[in-house]
């Protein structure tokens, strides 16, 4: 897969504890290559880094501070990767309203910083900087978000994160034009949903604990509509999109959109119920909202990674609903090696892509 392009590379893995790092540590693990992951401790009980003792998996785990300039930049420097991905970040909305600072300090900052310790390592070839759809300027249009849309966000999370997006740009004019410097690319994914994810405010890891505790499940915002897709999708763009910074350069250092098909965005009552569904059990009720603002229409347009990288999406949103409740009924089970189960979803997946 990717060309073997991965095979034997040093990558430098930012956000390795959270649902998503941990995730792509194992996917990279998969295709051979060498992992240092640099992150907070896990912020979640449970959580997918623990459970599946994923430290042990990769060569190096690194606990520390994207905003700690000068221990990153030692860790970066010591390890000399070849590619940067950079997942980590204060992903939550809802936890934005609460911590504003430190939502724009660990997002815009940290990133920053990131870039820095990259740019100061001659061995990073490329990087890989993963940003969200929540980036964009949402008007609640029917329709798919492109990139060259303006940067905006209602919320502290959103327009972090499009800070993040003009100052990657940014960074990218000023200081990696030039040849000795490495190609760094934007992703953009939608809502991402799959097993291992237990954080906070989020809709499959509130269905899933629910249900385990036999409560009814409490939705907000249940005609709110999201590009929903299971965990690999976006991962599987994010390694394609490095295979292309890896083999070809500055030529793809751009951004790029990763969701589903049109067709497969689903409304939150329609995942909540589909949960309920595939687990045998469980009831959903709607909760009264409160008065923080929640986005209820948001797209995203993928016609650009479709053309200009070959990357279409391969899992239906039901298929990526089964996937996660699968994953979970496994873990709750009690007796089932994860890791290994959490290997066999990725090699699944794996054989489903069919890109041109």
């Amino acid at each position: 897969m990717f060309n073997n392009v991965y095979r034997g590379k040093k990558i430098f893995l930012t956000g390795h504890t959270g649902f998503k790092g941990s995730w792509l540590a194992l996917w990279l693990v998969k295709l051979g290559a060498r992992v240092c992951g640099y992150s907070l401790a896990p912020n979640t009980h449970p959580s997918m880094f623990l459970e599946l003792n994923i430290s042990e998996q990769i060569e190096k785990s690194v606990i520390g501070d994207i905003l700690d300039a000068k221990n990153l930049e030692k860790a970066i420097s010591d390890f000399q990767p070849d590619i940067v991905f950079h997942l980590a970040a204060q992903p939550l909305v809802r936890l934005s309203y609460s911590e504003p600072v430190l939502t724009y300090q660990t997002n815009v900052i940290g990133t920053l910083n990131v870039l820095e310790a990259a740019r100061k390592c001659k061995s990073v070839k490329a990087f890989v900087n993963v940003t969200t759809d929540k980036c964009y300027e949402n008007k609640e249009v029917a329709r798919g978000y492109k990139e060259d849309e303006p940067m905006g966000g209602y919320d502290m999370y959103s327009s972090s994160k499009g800070c993040v997006e003009i100052m990657s740009a940014s960074y990218r004019r000023s200081f990696l034009m030039g040849e000795g410097t490495f190609a760094m690319a934007t992703a953009r994914a939608g809502n991402v949903i799959g097993g291992g994810d237990w954080a906070l405010d989020r809709l499959i890891p509130d269905c899933v604990i629910a249900i385990n505790k036999g409560e009814k499940i409490e939705i907000r915002n249940p005609v709110a509509v999201r590009p929903w897709q299971h965990v690999l999708e976006p991962l599987s763009g994010y390694l394609l999109l490095g295979q292309k910074l890896l083999e070809n350069g500055k030529k793809y250092a751009e951004g790029f959109n990763f969701g589903p098909d049109e067709n497969n965005v689903l409304h939150v009552s329609d995942v909540a119920q589909r949960v309920v569904d595939f687990y045998g059990k469980g009831e959903v009720i709607v909760q009264k909202r409160d008065n923080l603002h929640e986005a209820g229409l948001l797209m995203l347009n993928i016609e650009k990674a479709q053309k200009v990288l070959g990357w279409t999406p391969s899992l239906t949103a039901d298929e990526a609903v089964r996937e996660t409740v699968e994953w979970y009924k496994a873990f709750y089970a009690g007796n089932i090696d994860m890791l290994k189960f959490t290997f066999v979803q990725i090699k699944e997946y794996s054989d489903r892509i069919n890109w041109s």
